[in-house]
């Protein structure tokens, strides 16, 4: 097991901290206790995702030695996704930290789809299984049927559209084994699927961490995929279906840290200008808050020394937004 794996599985709880195993992240590490920082190098800057994972009681000279890391190298850390706990962690240690949105979860054992609420997302879902969909988990055999959606999705976006990274899930790598992915088909064609990562942590359970489908794929598709995800993952009683981070989304100052000056507002105001590029943020979060979240959790980004413009096109670059 890498030593990123088992501090995410140890003490790692934000429920986006199984991305941070995604290809073409580095990982930073100490040899006097175990934990790792997970980033990209990015200009002048090292992006790192969510915060370090390790035990409490080390957290903060792992935090430390990572900016002393970046610092012979001339770089400057930018961290973001980072949890509540983590954003007093780095507001303590003179980063400049700002809410950026926030992640949605559902209690899958209060979950219902019963009610006046959920009238339309049951409708949908009919629609879509009266089309025929057959949806059931992935195999390896599926393999090629999933890198054709890839392909399709991808190019009706645009013909010249990149595949995000970082910030986003993915279907390859070391770790693909760990990850659950449920398709649907009609006629034995499939017309999308859904990738889900395990979480750790206070809300173990899984993420809904990526999706692709068909352009012609019918309505619901993927809200039936996720229907019947939801159901095996209640019978085999897991605890709850993470949505995953959206940014600029469910803004609060009772959770804002104080230690956000004017200039990293200009900052997360150009973020929000762009980032559409980033992620879709209203079509994700309308998409989230249908299926009625149980929690939702502010993240935040921090940046260490003075925030500058430069560190925005570095977290572009990171996402291959750019």
């Amino acid at each position: 097991m890498s030593p990123l794996l088992e501090a995410i599985r140890s003490h790692g709880d934000n429920p986006s901290a199984f991305l941070a195993l995604n290809e073409g992240n580095q990982h930073f590490t100490v040899p006097e206790f175990a934990g790792a920082v997970a980033y990209r190098p990015a200009g002048r800057y090292l992006i790192q995702f969510a915060g370090p994972f390790a035990a409490r009681e080390h957290r903060a000279e792992l935090l430390k030695r990572f900016v002393a890391f970046a610092a012979g190298q001339r770089r400057r850390v930018l961290a973001v996704q980072l949890q509540q706990p983590d954003a007093l962690l780095y507001a303590a240690n003179g980063f400049a930290v700002n809410q950026i949105g926030a992640s949605y979860a559902v209690d899958l054992q209060q979950f219902t789809l019963r009610g006046g609420k959920f009238m339309r997302l049951r409708n949908k879902v009919s629609r879509a299984m009266r089309s025929g969909l057959v949806i059931e988990e992935a195999t390896e055999a599926d393999g090629a049927a999933l890198d054709a959606i890839d392909v399709t999705w991808l190019h009706a976006k645009s013909p010249h559209a990149k595949a995000l990274t970082f910030l986003v899930g993915e279907r390859s790598g070391p770790v693909q084994h760990l990850r659950r992915v449920f398709v649907g088909r009609i006629d034995g064609q499939v017309q999308g699927y859904i990738s889900y990562s395990p979480v750790y942590g206070s809300r173990p359970g899984w993420m809904h961490d990526l999706t692709r489908r068909r352009p012609d794929s019918p309505p619901g598709v993927m809200e039936a995929i996720n229907v019947a995800a939801i159901e095996r993952m209640r019978a085999e009683d897991q605890g709850w279906l993470h949505f995953g981070f959206t940014p600029f989304s469910s803004l609060d100052p009772a959770v804002e840290m104080s230690t956000a000056g004017p200039m990293v507002g200009r900052i997360v105001r150009l973020l929000a200008k762009h980032g559409e590029r980033v992620y879709p943020t209203r079509t994700q979060l309308d998409y989230k808050e249908k299926w009625g979240p149980h929690a939702v959790l502010p993240e935040y980004v921090a940046f260490h020394g003075r925030p500058r413009l430069g560190a925005v096109w570095g977290l572009l670059r990171a996402t291959n937004a750019i």
